[in-house]
């Protein structure tokens, strides 16, 4: 029975699908192609006769493409209801495409409620429809939901109609939906194709054809989003789950979902909302893997405060929801505050302890324990380490590759474990947990492109042939040394070529070693002249000006005319920068950015030196504990 009742589906999708093809070729070849050449040719009368023409069987074939595609629910609508457009006038236009929904709605009702008709196009897309519905955070209407997935542009018109025929819905309320909420999308569909039509008629500039079509998708999209923003998901709003969070989520999908292949594992079934995803950090993009991890719920994300200053988005993360900020390397209790408010309503949320981007794709050491505020939570512990993103966009370079990129579940620790650990061991465990060397990736990439080193040299900044400090360059796949002429030849698979360090951290831990051994042999002094930028709370810029900055062994100094602070290094865990441009901090909950006036490649050495202080201090450290354990053993 199974097998027949398969055959039987294939058959009708089949058959719908000739059915739509060949409708649409007559409405093509007959009227739609036809209607243009008169257009062409400033032939209105001839137009208007040809429509009288077909009269009724042009009526019909729009009717009946709109029907059967959705029945097909794989064929978009937008075709036919162009076309349209194109061929009719506007009210004519639009009574015929809503009459040929209404047409496909009735025949889908009519094959899941008789026959239980099930379409694996819907199939694919059933999953979403539910993981939208579940969204809510109260019982909606099936009427209201409908109308919601009618203004969501993601889903087909004809998948929405096989949802709402497997619900206990009456036919007059599922057909009256069904009639009104496509409307939107075909009035834009149907002006689009209006506006194509005076093109071709008036010999309207094609500058401005695009323009109006642009304006009638922003037009739509703002309908839509007012919809859901204001009206739908009003109770959302403030958390992981407002329309404006999930449109950032969507935009990013669509500019980066088809640049990478993305292997990413789904939360454990056992592991119940909410609780806390820790990831190492590789990339930029690596919130949007996190996000593809399908979820219990949206969870909410742990995210620099200096993003959330931007104009735009200082204005609206707030109302949105789903982000909690935090000052880099600096106690927050706000940050805090945000992780509780999120895990109270029942959101994961998502942390990247390391705290900043690796330069050279060996996991940062992880320098805030989190292991008192995790067992605070009594939340379990979700440890995801991310690979394949290093080299699909490293924070030296601006473009993005394509890579096979993975996010995988290297480890649950149930809140219950807790209790078997120290919060030193427990942050010991969650270290080697996520710890990750691009270079060691069992991922199989391979990196074609003839500008892979660009860039390079604002972290490789010193050259381990002749110990040069500066005289690194990068060009096309080459890094080279401008005082010895070494040049260092990147492959396909983004190893080194030749004598010398095989890859990225090797290169970058001889750097490390150079710097270490003259740390060693002279007491540290860096000096450079910045120009200063300031921001408060807000984000909003509070000063520009020019100063000095001066890093030794203890302190961290900056003298200016206006002012002059020292921070001690002991309180200077790390120091956040952009490549070949500046280095960061916070005092008194301000952020300074620092723009070295000259040779923007010594951030990487400052960012470096303050790495191997804080390496040197925490070595003390548990050199000291050790000893006071084993005294106290004694």
């Amino acid at each position: 029975m199974a097998t027949t009742k398969k055959r039987i589906e294939r058959i009708v999708i089949i058959l719908s699908v000739i059915g739509v093809f060949a409708l649409f070729a007559y409405f093509l070849s007959d009227i739609l192609v036809p209607f243009l050449k008169m257009n062409f040719q400033n032939d209105t009368e001839g137009a208007k006769q040809l429509l009288r023409q077909k009269g009724w069987l042009g009526y019909l074939t729009v009717v009946f493409v709109e029907a059967l595609q959705m029945v097909v629910v794989f064929i978009p609508a937008e075709f036919i209801q162009i076309s349209s457009g194109l061929s009719y006038p506007f009210p004519l236009a639009l009574l015929f495409c809503d009459l040929g929904v209404c047409l496909g709605a009735s025949i889908i009702f009519v094959l899941v409620r008789a026959f239980r008709f099930e379409n694996g196009a819907y199939t694919k897309t059933k999953e979403k429809i539910e993981r939208l519905s579940s969204v809510q955070k109260k019982e909606r209407s099936v009427v209201l939901f409908l109308y919601f997935l009618f203004f969501m542009p993601i889903i087909p018109f004809g998948a929405i109609c096989y949802y709402g025929s497997s619900t206990k819905l009456r036919y007059w309320k599922y057909i009256l939906t069904v009639a009104t909420g496509v409307i939107p999308s075909i009035v834009t569909s149907n002006l689009m194709g209006s506006a194509a039509k005076a093109f071709f008629a008036h010999n309207l500039p094609i500058p401005l054809l695009v323009l109006i079509i642009v304006l009638l998708a922003a037009l739509l999209f703002t309908l839509i989003f007012f919809f859901l923003d204001r009206i739908y998901f009003k109770e959302n709003k403030g958390t992981p789950d407002s329309i404006p969070v999930l449109v950032f989520y969507r935009l990013v999908k669509f500019l980066r979902g088809k640049k990478q292949k993305l292997i990413a594992d789904e939360i454990p079934e056992d592991v119940q909302a909410p609780y806390i995803v820790l990831a190492n950090h590789q990339s930029f993009y690596d919130f949007y893997y996190i996000t593809q991890m399908k979820h219990k719920r949206n969870p909410a994300f742990v995210v620099n405060r200096y993003y959330l200053g931007k104009p735009f988005v200082r204005s609206h993360w707030k109302s949105a929801g789903g982000f909690i900020p935090k000052r880099l390397f600096t106690a927050d209790l706000s940050t805090v505050r945000g992780i509780v408010r999120n895990v109270r309503m029942g959101y994961p949320v998502v942390v990247f302890p390391e705290g900043r981007l690796s330069p050279d794709g060996i996991s940062n050491p992880i320098l805030e324990g989190g292991a008192a505020l995790w067992r605070k939570l009594k939340t379990d512990l979700v440890l995801v380490r991310i690979e394949g993103a290093y080299f699909s966009m490293p924070k030296w370079r601006r473009r993005f590759y394509r890579s096979t990129i993975q996010a995988k579940v290297a480890k649950v620790i149930r809140h219950e474990e807790f209790s078997n650990y120290t919060d030193a061991e427990l942050d010991d465990l969650i270290e080697q947990t996520l710890w990750s060397d691009a270079n060691a990736s069992t991922l199989e990439n391979r990196y074609k492109q003839k500008d892979k080193a660009e860039g390079l040299h604002n972290i490789l900044y010193r050259c381990p042939n002749c110990g040069g400090l500066y005289t690194t360059g990068s060009k096309g796949n080459a890094l080279f040394c401008s005082a010895c002429g070494a040049t260092y030849e990147l492959g396909e698979d983004y190893r080194f070529t030749g004598a010398g360090p095989r890859t990225i951290s090797e290169f970058y831990a001889s750097i490390a070693a150079v710097e270490e051994r003259e740390m060693q042999e002279k007491p540290l002094l860096l000096e450079t002249k910045v120009r200063l930028r300031v921001f408060d709370e807000n984000g909003h810029t509070v000063c520009r000006e020019s100063g000095e900055c001066q890093l030794t062994e203890t302190a961290f100094t900056y003298r200016s005319e206006r002012e002059e602070f020292t921070l001690p290094t002991e309180n200077l865990p790390a120091l956040p920068f952009s490549c070949g441009e500046e280095f960061e901090l916070y005092y008194k909950n301000r952020l300074y950015y620092f723009y070295p006036e000259t040779n923007g490649q010594q951030v990487a050495r400052w960012a470096l030196i303050v790495d191997l202080l804080t390496k040197q201090r925490l070595q003390k450290q548990k050199k000291t504990e050790a000893a006071q354990t084993t005294g106290s053993g004694k």
